[in-house]
């Protein structure tokens, strides 16, 4: 009998220890949950001011959802970016050049413009998703190397643009071949987006 009691006493602490674990994951969660239905009540009435015209007062409460934001992004350990898609990286709002994978980059079509949000997850990770294109325009030129740096780039009229490696291999391109890409209506870029390579 005193061994089955002293079997039982022994048993209790871990259930405790497991019980609190729970207990905390439960009260982050949440919390998390709670800011984020506060700054969605908090969203709504910045668009419900603006489109009353009271720009004054919807600009204090977008000052308050920057904190608000802040708050979540602590709490839950998910912080997130947005940011201009340069040709190869994004340029954040904070100022930070986050590398974007050439695979995401070449497969979305990224195009030099292109507003992108970023997702750090709470182990480091990256997620980024399009939520701006820019308008754009098809171009189709000449798969050619340069010289200088041997990357490789599509020579449209008398325009050069860089190319990302992946996309020019995803195609197996050599010089030479039809290139079709995709660049800013505006023609501004210094980069452009593979849509196909035709073999010459």
């Amino acid at each position: 009998m005193n061994d089955d009691n002293d079997l039982q006493f022994h048993s209790e602490p871990d259930v405790h220890v497991h019980a609190r674990r729970m207990e905390t994951q439960d009260v982050r969660t949440y919390l998390a949950l709670q800011m984020l239905k506060q700054v969605q009540e908090s969203l709504a009435h910045v668009i419900q001011l603006i489109e009353v015209g009271n720009t004054q007062e919807a600009h204090t409460h977008m000052l308050e959802l920057v904190s608000l934001k802040k708050e979540v992004e602590h709490t839950t350990g998910i912080r997130t970016v947005q940011g201009v898609f340069d040709g190869s990286a994004m340029v954040g709002s904070d100022g930070v050049r986050y590398e974007v994978s050439t695979n995401y980059a070449s497969k979305s079509r990224l195009v030099e413009g292109d507003v992108l949000k970023l997702t750090i997850g709470m182990d480091g990770s990256y997620t980024f998703k399009q939520i701006g294109p820019v308008d754009r325009q098809r171009l189709v030129g000449m798969l050619s190397i340069d010289e200088s740096t041997q990357e490789p780039v599509a020579c449209c009229g008398q325009k050069r643009y860089k190319l990302l490696e992946a996309s020019v291999t995803y195609f197996k391109g050599i010089p030479g071949d039809q290139i079709v890409v995709l660049v800013p209506r505006d023609d501004t870029s210094v980069w452009a987006a593979v849509e196909t390579i035709v073999r010459a």
